[in-house]
């Protein structure tokens, strides 16, 4: 598999417009990542049943029927409603994590090893931890608010007790766009990898962009681009962001 291949071997539309594959192998290695029948039925039966169940009763089923598609789950993890899972056998979460509403965790690659949400973790309403053949890793206690996109190509590390605001957005991907003869989409993209620091927190809707490392106790302003790295101990803000004090 060439680059470009391995690049489009996981975009949606790549994938549903490959000739000579059914909708059932499409959606197994899109969704389940797994071509096991027994598999793909145990996942289809478990998320119908109890995914949209409300209350007690809904976090009670889930905790007992989702660690039997998870590749790994710690006691007292609480799954929200409308939790959506892909490739699930690649997602592991420590205990006492809180998996709000609505939360999409994607696990999606094939030579990746996935997402890790480490002990008490929180990842808020909405939220999106989207892999594409990279990697996704929270320590322990890294608390991610509402509407919060977290998208890898290659790695994304946060440090423990980091904090995120709502719709904040981490990219661990950049696509290519050398050349104006062919769409962008066909191009292919590429990918450094992200990594935050322990006990950053990081203000509503900052950006955080691929190659990025951000130093511990780091404060990113609302609506900050961080383009470039930022180091330890500073509050930072604007686009591109930029140290304005350091933290003592």
């Amino acid at each position: 598999m060439d680059e470009l291949e391995k690049n489009l071997s996981f975009q949606i539309q790549g994938e549903i417009a490959k000739p000579g594959k059914s909708r059932l192998l499409q959606y197994q290695d899109l969704v389940i990542g797994d071509r096991s029948l027994l598999f793909t039925l145990k996942f289809e039966i478990i998320t119908l049943l109890f995914s949209r169940i409300p209350g007690a009763l809904g976090i009670l089923l889930r905790k007992i029927f989702y660690p039997m598609v998870l590749g790994e789950v710690g006691s007292g993890v609480i799954f929200g409603m409308d939790v959506l899972l892909r490739h699930p056998k690649k997602i592991h979460i420590a205990q006492g994590a809180i998996i709000d509403d609505g939360v999409l965790i994607d696990a999606k690659g094939s030579t990746n090893k996935g997402i890790v949400i480490g002990s008490n973790c929180y990842i808020g309403r909405g939220s999106i931890l989207s892999c594409k053949e990279g990697d996704i890793i929270l320590d322990e206690m890294v608390n991610i608010s509402t509407w919060c996109n977290i998208s890898s190509n290659s790695k994304i590390t946060i440090g423990s007790k980091t904090m995120l605001g709502p719709y904040t957005s981490i990219f661990a991907t950049m696509h290519n766009f050398n050349s104006v003869d062919k769409p962008i989409l066909e191009q292919g993209w590429s990918s450094k990898g992200v990594s935050i620091g322990e006990n950053c927190w990081l203000g509503a809707k900052v950006s955080v962009l691929d190659g990025v490392t951000v130093g511990p106790n780091t404060v990113v302003g609302a609506a900050a681009v961080v383009t470039r790295n930022l180091p330890a101990n500073v509050v930072a803000v604007g686009a591109p962001a930029k140290p304005i004090k350091e933290r003592k």
